[in-house]
């Protein structure tokens, strides 16, 4: 178990945020990174060429090690949206395909394929909520020889709901369906296994559970998804772009491996040094001993829940690091608001309640929701 960080961020005593899946805090750490990369950009002429490259590669090689891959694989984006549109620009489908997404898929994992569906008279298939609760099976029972991408989440943004992706990887790679996943609400506080699930494109979002700025996330491509199209046409993506006297010397070569993938600007001088400390500081932790720690916090949290009549998953249907909550008769009205008017940070998220700790809560901040709620 992982002790209690609260030190290290700048969360007021009376203050209980668990809300990490709103957006995560930044640390001190990371917060003393990102001021000392924007008083680098008040310099200018201290930021030699090399300052374009090296903390991009940094940042890049700190991901892939985050989630066991080569620095080759990775892409630097600015959101998950930007990834998503890069998987679908990649990820052609057939006339007559489907695309396969959960019902409530986050938007940003719906939009693109419906265009992606439209352009091609492919269709969409939403799989409905499963009576049991067991989002994998009802995946895996939606896949047929039709399938031709499968757009998921690790866990479900809204409750938490967990799906088996290395099951899901194995049948999508039997039927020579693609894989695309949505990591925002996971990576970084649950373990994944890459190379079981191999899925063909994955992104993140920075600034929730990798606790980075916000405009900051990573693309994983898979090695056979690394000679495709990007969105844009910038210089920095090109062999020996390094060179700023012979950039006028056009390449149509590309840098290794996903990085023709990046986003234009990446050499973001503020925000690159914060997202550096921040997966630092994950790697530290260790996203293994992260997760032990929010799924025995969280489980104290759904005992006291079910005490005063919540509805909460079973355990082994949901990550350990979230939890969404429901109310027999609905969720109360304004009740976000009037907890927040009690320095109490949760989000309502369709009908759950979605408190998402991480490890600057403390025991206090557990009764404080509690004594707000029974209230």
């Amino acid at each position: 178990m992982i002790p209690c960080q609260r030190a290290n961020f700048d969360i007021p005593a009376d203050v209980a945020y668990l809300n990490c899946a709103y957006m995560g805090p930044l640390s001190h750490r990371v917060v003393a990174a990102g001021i000392e990369g924007a008083k680098r950009k008040a310099r200018p002429w201290n930021l030699p060429p090399r300052a374009f490259f090296d903390e991009s590669e940094r940042a890049r090689g700190l991901f892939a090690r985050l989630i066991g891959s080569s620095a080759d694989d990775v892409a630097i984006v600015p959101s998950a949206s930007y990834g998503l549109a890069v998987a679908a620009r990649n990820l052609p489908l057939a006339r007559g395909q489907t695309v396969v997404v959960p019902a409530e898929q986050f938007p940003s994992n719906l939009y693109v394929w419906r265009e992606s569906a439209k352009a091609a008279d492919a269709s969409i298939v939403t799989v409905a909520a499963p009576g049991d609760g067991d989002w994998t099976a009802a995946i895996l029972q939606s896949l047929d020889t039709r399938t031709g991408v499968v757009a998921l989440p690790h866990c479900r943004w809204t409750d938490g709901a967990l799906l088996d992706l290395a099951a899901i990887g194995r049948r999508c790679r039997q039927i020579g369906a693609a894989l695309a996943i949505d990591a925002t609400q996971s990576l970084g506080a649950l373990p994944l296994d890459l190379a079981a699930v191999d899925p063909d494109f994955l992104v993140t979002a920075g600034y929730k559970w990798l606790l980075g700025p916000y405009s900051l996330s990573f693309l994983y491509a898979a090695p056979r998804r690394q000679a495709g199209k990007p969105l844009e046409y910038n210089w920095i993506n090109r062999q020996r772009s390094e060179d700023f006297a012979r950039l006028v010397d056009y390449r149509d070569e590309y840098q290794a491996g996903a990085r023709r993938y990046d986003m234009g600007e990446r050499s973001n001088f503020a925000a690159m040094p914060a997202a550096i400390a921040a997966l630092e500081q994950l790697l530290e932790w260790e996203v293994p001993r992260i997760q032990a720690t929010l799924a025995a916090f969280n489980r104290a949290i759904a005992e006291r829940a079910r005490g005063i009549g919540l509805q909460v998953p079973p355990e082994h249907l949901r990550a350990g690091h979230f939890l969404g909550l429901g109310f027999p008769k609905g969720p109360p009205e304004g009740l976000v608001e009037r907890l927040a008017e009690r320095q109490v940070f949760v989000s309502l998220r369709g009908a759950s309640l979605r408190v998402t700790p991480h490890l600057y809560n403390t025991p206090e901040d557990v009764d404080r929701l509690f004594a707000a709620l029974a209230s």
